[in-house]
């Protein structure tokens, strides 16, 4: 098996993908035993799920982890892991410090005493606690079927408030009350189709192109279901298939040519400290 190198050390060490993996791999398990004991559904999502579906684990060039928790779990999500997060690992996101960039997925999960630099200059990680190695939390909301409801709540988090979020925070300055009209956005959304039959990502996740919403039928999620992932399981939509089509597109079982066999995300990475190595 090809060994996806991130990082060689002075020393003659080395920091593989696979590496990565086992760190990223140790904080979902944590995760979905939280959600099993507190009864929050979640699904892995992206290209979590593809790994899962295509090699029953990682995609072994992938350096990030996918899930996704429903809106109306979401504050339930955040109490279950200020209680039962075990000490060696941390949570951000807008609800527990404002420095959180919303333009990112809801919330990452970090391990402690790891160092991980992400390809993304212009979203640094603002909460200065922890730079850890991490997974990402999505969240799905309802969605409107009609475009002439959809666009103009998604035109105005994905045009008009999303960069002004990223250009003010890159300026050094907080800007809370557009956080905070971000997600308000997102959520007044969320009530308006709340009798919707279609579920998809929250209009807080902008970055795809409007005319590929990410859109769902709940049957197709709900009831979640299990599915093998390296050593463990984790939850996955009923109907895997369809929406992995919808995500990625119907020639999904299709290996990407070499070239594009890459980590995309990390550009520094320390696994023993959460300091960068030389």
């Amino acid at each position: 098996m090809e060994q996806y190198i991130l990082k060689e050390y002075q020393d003659g060490t080395i920091v593989t993908v696979k590496d990565v993996q086992k760190v990223i791999l140790e904080i979902a398990k944590v995760v979905d035993q939280i959600c099993e004991k507190h009864h929050i559904p979640y699904v892995i999502n992206g290209g979590t799920a593809l790994g899962a579906i295509r090699h029953q684990g990682f995609i072994p060039w992938d350096d990030d982890f996918d899930m996704a928790i429903l809106r109306e779990d979401y504050q339930r999500f955040i109490d279950a892991l200020k209680k039962d997060l075990p000490s060696e690992y941390t949570f951000h996101c807008f609800e527990t410090d404002q420095r959180y960039n919303v333009t990112l997925p809801a919330m990452k999960i970090r391990k402690k005493n790891t160092y991980l630099k992400e390809q993304n200059v212009l979203l640094k990680n603002k909460c200065t606690d922890c730079d850890g190695v991490f997974i990402d939390v999505f969240v799905y909301n309802t969605v409107a079927k009609s475009k002439i409801i959809d666009y103009p709540f998604r035109f105005t988090n994905k045009y008009l408030l999303m960069p002004l979020i990223v250009l003010l925070e890159n300026l050094n300055f907080n800007p809370t009350l557009l956080k905070k009209l971000f997600i308000g956005n997102a959520k007044w959304y969320g009530k308006l189709t709340k009798n919707s039959y279609y579920i998809g990502n929250e209009i807080t996740w902008t970055y795809r192109k409007m005319n590929r919403r990410t859109m769902y039928q709940k049957s197709s999620l709900f009831p979640t279901k299990k599915i093998a992932f390296e050593d463990t399981t984790f939850s996955i939509a009923q109907d895997e298939k369809s929406c992995i089509i919808t995500d990625i597109g119907p020639d999904y079982m299709t290996l990407p040519p070499e070239k594009k066999r890459f980590s995309k995300h990390i550009l520094d990475i320390n696994l023993e400290s959460d300091q960068p190595k030389k």
